[in-house]
């Protein structure tokens, strides 16, 4: 893929995207040996994604999935995986089963290895073989069988299905063998600092797999299907090397500073939550001490934030002030244990933050976050804004509106299909009636006119954020709305006769201005025999506006982060500082290591603000988001304040982004 056809399939305008999925907690796995590769083939562009259905309910994949102009989610893509195995297993080292394991001295008699087995029934649903081994050295591996009896769908049929996965697992029937994961904590190929590392193996051929199938809702790629529950980042891949294949992206915060480090983390084993057998070898009681070395290791795996005297926390580097701090698991492994020195044998888990009960938030806790929230989140967040942990009330009631947007109305969180299910239990004390009568006291509407919790899969209009045009005609788009298959646009306001809206029965209508002046257009979206709300969106028709819409292009935008009105590279640069290194950096800077700063540079640097879009939900986009002063460490930017009307010059950057955006942020 050459760097002009790159260019042509960023610089399109992109398409509607109206298929809602996010990513599962979990690993990858399953699918056929016809997914496996040993050798990573060459990048095409359009690269035909897995199927992804449709529907509220579908799972494992990003919120931000890097949606492509052609209309590929780049993080479900064959491209992202093949860059992800060139990044961390260069040499295809790991391309079975077989090799991963005598890779990581599975077997060799060195270091310290053992197998639990037990029945996941809060996650993924499987009855799981774990083999785990510490190496001399201190690196981890785990090889994860994953058995499923009655295969995809079979799963969350209570205690009856758990037994039959659990037997299958202790008997490893291959009959019902699904998936097979490998993980790995370990530096990168010339690396010093050890990170995780995911991958999927086929279950009959054991040759590594580009995707992984964790539900019946068809296959995934690699890794996304694995580290959107264990923090990871999916951010979008840089152009094309010098060999014509994208790169795998670089989080400039990080402190291998290795390609492949997505800043994924170990999950803790909740042992609390698993099935496990009434009697032989695999019972709770038999296994606990294997159980408790797991978490253990794991705990080894997180970064320390502060110096420690407990012995748990002598296998533990030092963070840099600039990543997750390891501070929200590492307290709930060792609160389970008894605390510092980890006395207990046993884990309990009877965990309440704090700052939850001080609130007096205990129960949402409890009911909702913990059950269906804390797995994913409390490995997210930095050292620099760690908000997104959801570690204490006051983070998390900072994200009520994103709550919403993505639990009641685009149904894309809870990450996993049995976690979802649960949230939406019909029973009266479910999490969704708790977390919908707290948010309904935060001012948002989740309750029926019947009284009934109002579930993700109603139309939902979205016109898209108000925003400042220039006389002359504007496409508007109902592309962000969701789960509409009608449309109807009105001019609601404006100066009389100084507009026309044409088109209005479709998505994107046409906004023709003739006068200056502040106008109102609403949007109604329907399905079937179900209308959605009205959704309005102001539109500021200004003479003097420049660059007009239609004429920006990336070099403004990049004036934008670079110049004293955004003032954003004044922190995202490339600094030896201790804290405050943000994960991209927005200045020129020689990005490819030839030795020179040039226009492959750009592109690459074009490539990851492009990446901080959403193209899926626009107003989610960190590229807005942030600088608006939302969990931004270095808080409301000038230009950016969205309290203030389009057009007027306390906003003049927001919504010069706003319309790069919408024409689709073409580079040139």
């Amino acid at each position: 893929m050459n760097t002009r056809h790159y260019l042509r399939l960023l610089a399109m305008l992109c398409v509607a995207h109206l298929t809602l999925v996010v990513a599962g907690c979990g690993g990858g796995g399953g699918g056929s040996s016809a997914d496996a590769t040993t050798t990573p083939p060459p990048s095409t562009a359009g690269s035909t994604p897995p199927p992804v259905p449709a529907g509220p309910n579908s799972f494992l994949m990003f919120p931000n999935p890097q949606l492509q102009s052609d209309g590929v989610d780049q993080t479900n893509s064959t491209d992202y995986t093949n860059a992800y195995y060139q990044a961390i297993d260069p040499s295809n080292q790991r391309a079975s089963l077989a090799q991963f394991e005598s890779v990581n001295g599975f077997g060799s008699g060195t270091g310290t290895e053992f197998t639990v087995i037990f029945s996941d029934t809060t996650d993924l649903g499987y009855g799981r073989r774990l083999t785990a081994r510490r190496n001399p050295d201190g690196t981890l591996a785990f090889v994860v069988e994953n058995y499923l009896v009655g295969g995809f769908g079979s799963y969350g049929s209570g205690a009856g299905q758990a037994a039959l996965n659990l037997q299958a697992a202790i008997s490893r029937d291959t009959r019902w063998r699904v998936e097979i994961n490998g993980i790995e904590f370990s530096p990168a190929p010339a690396g010093t600092v050890s990170f995780a590392k995911f991958y999927a193996f086929d279950t009959t051929t054991e040759a590594r797999l580009l995707q992984g199938t964790l539900d019946n809702r068809g296959p995934k790629a690699m890794p996304s299907v694995c580290i959107s529950c264990h923090g990871g980042r999916g951010d979008a891949l840089t152009p094309p090397a010098a060999n014509g294949l994208p790169l795998f992206p670089l989080v400039y915060n990080s402190v291998s500073q290795a390609r492949g480090d997505t800043q994924a983390r170990l999950q803790p084993l909740a042992v609390n939550l698993q099935t496990f057998a009434t009697d032989g070898a695999y019972t709770r009681a038999n296994q606990e001490a294997n159980l408790k070395l797991l978490n253990e290791w794991i705990l080894c795996s997180y970064p320390l934030s502060a110096p420690s005297s407990a012995p748990e926390d002598a296998c533990r580097r030092a963070a840099s002030g600039n990543e997750w701090q390891g501070d929200t698991a590492a307290t709930l492994i060792k609160d389970a244990y008894g605390g510092p020195g980890l006395p207990n044998a046993t884990y309990v888990d009877t965990y309440e933050p704090s700052d939850w009960i001080s609130f007096g938030q205990q129960t949402l806790y409890k009911t909702s976050v913990a059950t269906s929230c804390r797995v994913c989140h409390q490995l997210r967040g930095t050292g620099n804004q760690s908000d997104l942990d959801l570690s204490t009330y006051t983070k998390f009631s900072g994200y009520t509106d994103r709550v919403f947007a993505h639990v009641f109305d685009r149904g894309n969180m809870p990450l996993a299909e049995i976690i979802y299910a649960a949230f939406w239990t019909t029973e009266p004390a479910n999490p969704a009636a708790y977390m919908a009568t707290y948010l309904e006291g935060q001012g948002y509407s989740t309750f029926s006119a019947s009284g009934a919790v109002l579930k993700p899969g109603r139309p939902i209009a979205d016109p898209g954020p108000d925003r400042v045009v220039t006389p002359g005609a504007t496409t508007l788009t109902a592309a962000m709305s969701l789960y509409a298959t009608t449309y109807n646009w009105t001019l609601v306001s404006g100066p009389a006769g100084g507009a026309t809206l044409t088109g209005v029965t479709g998505v994107q209508p046409v906004f023709t201005a003739s006068l200056a002046g502040t106008y109102v257009v609403q949007l109604v979206v329907g399905n079937g025999t179900q209308q959605s709300p009205p959704a309005q969106q102001t539109i500021v028709v200004s003479s003097s506006l420049s660059p007009a819409p239609s004429a920006i292009r990336w070099v403004d935008v990049k004036g934008v982060l670079q110049g004293a009105t955004g003032d954003c590279a004044s922190c995202h640069y490339p600094n030896t500082a201790s804290t405050g290194v943000p994960p991209i950096f927005y200045t020129d800077f020689d990005r490819n290591g030839d030795g020179v700063v040039d226009a492959t540079d750009d592109l690459w640097f074009y490539t990851e603000v492009r990446g901080r879009i959403n193209f899926t939900d626009y107003i989610a986009s960190p590229l807005l988001r942030k600088p608006s002063g939302n969990h931004h460490f270095g808080g409301l930017r000038p230009g950016f304040d969205t309290t203030a009307v389009p057009g007027d010059p306390a906003r003049q950057s927001y919504d010069l982004i706003v319309n790069w955006i919408l024409n689709g942020a073409p580079y040139q």
